[in-house]
């Protein structure tokens, strides 16, 4: 069945709504150019508030690995989701650093050659987005020799996503924006996708 991931939460009241819906993942953006940028203080206070039964997942741009190891071993976090140009070398590191907690690599998809380096990663599952928050989805037909686990990220919505774990059956999907109405967290929408997921997987 796919796995659910509602990305991008910033408040107290985004936490109830998933522990209500009880997606199989959330995000916690650590990104200072995202809108859904959160400080390590905020995302301690919201993961304590978070139902233990769901895994946060921390989102990054060519972080210090220092500060994501960090966020790891001090459990505000389960995972790390990769979105700059963090190498084979340094999600080795990252391993070392923070043994046992799930890594995961995000891919750009614009090509099949995409798909090949998002084969051979070493991270545990890999991302396959149109760019980093773009809220556009891209050529899903790309993606068809894909050989390993991956979250499908990218122009997901109520409207599309039944399609897409229809056509796909990705082992996850993850949404931001498309959950959002003016930039916040729409608690309909949220229900809505994770529905749409349920009734589709």
């Amino acid at each position: 069945m796919t796995a659910i991931k509602l990305c991008g939460l910033t408040r107290p009241c985004d936490i109830d709504k998933v522990n209500a819906l009880q997606p199989d993942y959330i995000g916690f953006v650590f990104w200072e150019r995202s809108k859904r940028n959160i400080s390590r203080e905020t995302a301690q206070a919201l993961k304590k508030q978070l139902d233990p039964s769901i895994k946060a997942v921390g989102v990054f741009v060519d972080p210090d690995i220092d500060f994501v190891a960090g966020l790891l071993k001090d459990n505000i976090i389960d995972a790390a989701q990769l979105h700059g140009k963090e190498d084979e070398d340094y999600i080795s590191r990252l391993r070392a650093l923070a043994p046992g907690k799930m890594i995961i690599k995000a891919y750009k998809v614009r090509s099949t050659e995409d798909v090949a380096l998002a084969n051979a990663s070493s991270a545990d599952y890999v991302l396959l987005d149109s760019g980093t928050g773009s809220g556009k989805a891209f050529d899903w037909s790309l993606i068809r020799e894909i050989s390993r686990p991956y979250f499908l990220a990218g122009g997901l919505g109520v409207d599309n996503v039944a399609q897409a774990v229809a056509d796909l059956q990705p082992f996850a999907v993850d949404v931001s924006s498309g959950i959002e109405t003016e930039g916040l967290k729409d608690p309909e929408k949220m229900e809505r996708f994770v529905t749409e997921v349920r009734l589709t997987r």
